[in-house]
């Protein structure tokens, strides 16, 4: 086949590569947000008098709307135009930070944050769907979604670093303010520069049963693994809110299957490939927020480590995620099938998690934190560049929005999943730990005890980060079994026509 019939039969977007600046800018926004407030909690808490009960919920009330409405906000996408959605998400996420720097009350910050996750929900869908459909040739998709993967595997990493530095020798109200300018900037190059295909909309009513089940089922959800940190794997709240959300979502997959316009058609998810990268991605990103989780920890209160210098320390990773996605990813991706490029990716990624379960009190930040950064980089942003494109690659059209949504949505409750299940299992070590180690405690010295206290806290960390190992070698095993596309566009642009009707990613089959 020649590269004249290869190209799709519409000539692309002119200012598709502006728009792209745009895209990145507002889905970096989005990714900064999940991580930069987490340096400014303890301040904002001392600011606003919030009480250590109370001070989860700065974080699990965006989890909660963003999680819980991501699907919603995809449908919104297909329906409504992804461009007008992408615009109006990024207005209200500017409202909605400016609100919570602003916040005068513990109300008024949990409100902001739940408000910043609702818009989030809509925007990040509309940023995913309007990338598919704007660069459709083969080669120049994998350099979009390279960029796009590197923003997004990375942005989580830049927001601590950015946090450190605004709360440091600014004020913590400034890592809700600084998204102000991203989004007026995104939000004008949008109207100036971003074109959506017209043949892309869905004209369908909006499943409203689907939409309050699966909304309510991930809610549940996303909240049962909060409330499993706080109060235990066991207690009643907690299996009852797991066994609500077993219900909730099973309900919503046989009302899919019944309606004339499903929320989240199933032929999206059914889909081998992307079922796959949704599966994989979810599983690899429980992992990464474990390493972000205690490896701050570990840096700021084991080691002493200041907020900026914290975030300094993780750009390692930031450069191994953007080289791994642009420099490895992207130049592949058309010549080798994606779960030769997915599964080695987390595959790397967990053998720089393995050599994270070895710090300790005294561990060299260049001779072991440094090379297990990179390796973290390098493989994820490897993994998540062909995930980006495989996870929306085949899709109708009119499907986009709801698909790109499902990438969004397994990260969500990934990383609260992660969160929660890492944070219990650390806890547990420590205690169980400083329990067979009291006798030394209480004979030893006031410096002798600090000491032990933090032997306690490194193996806790140590031994959830193990458990990370484990969820990335099983993330590379899923995307192995799982996915077998063949080189995402290198043949996709001629069958374009035919994917469409029968939903298949339009690629080799190994």
């Amino acid at each position: 086949m020649s590269q004249t019939d290869a190209r799709p039969a519409t000539l692309p977007d002119p200012r598709r590569w502006k728009a792209l600046i745009f895209i990145g800018l507002a889905q970096l926004m989005v990714v900064l947000d999940a991580t930069i407030v987490n340096i400014a909690l303890p301040s904002a808490q001392r600011d606003l008098g919030i009480s250590d009960g109370n001070r989860q919920w700065v974080i699990t009330a965006y989890a909660l709307a963003f999680g819980g409405l991501l699907l919603f906000g995809g449908r919104i996408a297909d329906l409504w135009g992804r461009k007008r959605t992408f615009i109006v998400g990024l207005t209200g996420f500017a409202l909605a930070s400016a609100l919570g720097g602003a916040a005068a009350n513990t109300a008024m910050l949990l409100g902001s944050r739940a408000l910043q996750g609702v818009f989030g929900a809509l925007l990040a869908p509309a940023a995913l769907s309007l990338l598919a459909v704007t660069f459709t040739e083969a080669k120049e998709r994998a350099k979009a979604f390279g960029i796009y993967g590197a923003i997004a595997g990375g942005g989580g990493a830049i927001g601590l670093i950015l946090g450190g530095l605004l709360t440091e020798y600014m004020n913590w109200r400034w890592t809700f303010f600084v998204n102000i300018p991203f989004a007026i900037v995104a939000a004008v190059g949008a109207v100036m520069v971003i074109h959506e295909p017209a043949e892309g909309r869905n004209r369908n009513k909006l499943d409203i049963p689907g939409v309050l089940l699966v909304t309510t089922g991930l809610v549940s959800l996303v909240y049962g693994f909060t409330r499993a940190e706080s109060s235990g794997w066991t207690a009643g709240s907690t299996l009852g809110l797991f066994v609500a959300a077993v219900v909730l979502l099973g309900a919503f997959v046989l009302v899919e299957r019944r309606v004339k316009a499903p929320l989240l058609p199933l032929r999206v998810v059914l889909n081998r490939n992307r079922g796959g990268v949704y599966l994989s991605l979810g599983m690899a990103v429980i992992g990464m927020f474990g390493l972000f989780l205690f490896l701050t920890y570990y840096l700021q209160v084991v080691r002493g480590y200041s907020p900026v210098l914290t975030g300094v320390a993780f750009l390692p990773m930031v450069a191994g995620m953007i080289t791994g996605s642009t420099q490895i990813g992207a130049r592949l991706m058309t010549r080798v099938p994606a779960r030769y490029l997915m599964a080695p990716g987390f595959l790397t990624a967990s053998v720089g998690m393995f050599l994270l379960t070895h710090i300790g009190l005294d561990t060299s930040y260049p001779a072991l934190i440094l090379p297990g950064l990179i390796l973290m980089g390098l493989g994820m942003g490897t993994a998540f560049m062909p995930a980006m494109s495989l996870a929306t690659y085949g899709v109708q059209p009119r499907d986009a929005g709801v698909a790109s949504a499902m990438v969004n949505t397994s990260q969500q409750v990934g990383g609260a999943i992660g969160t929660a299940l890492l944070n219990t299992i650390a806890a547990s070590a420590t205690t169980s730990w400083l329990t067979s180690h009291a006798t030394a405690a209480a004979a030893g010295s006031p410096a002798a005890a600090k000491a032990l206290q933090f032997q306690g806290m490194v193996h806790g960390f140590s031994t959830a980060i193990w458990v990370s190992f484990g969820i990335l070698v099983a993330a590379a095993t899923v995307a192995f079994t799982f996915i077998n596309a063949g080189r995402p566009g290198s043949s996709g642009a001629a069958t374009g026509a035919v994917a469409a009707k029968s939903d298949e990613v339009p690629v080799l089959v190994h």
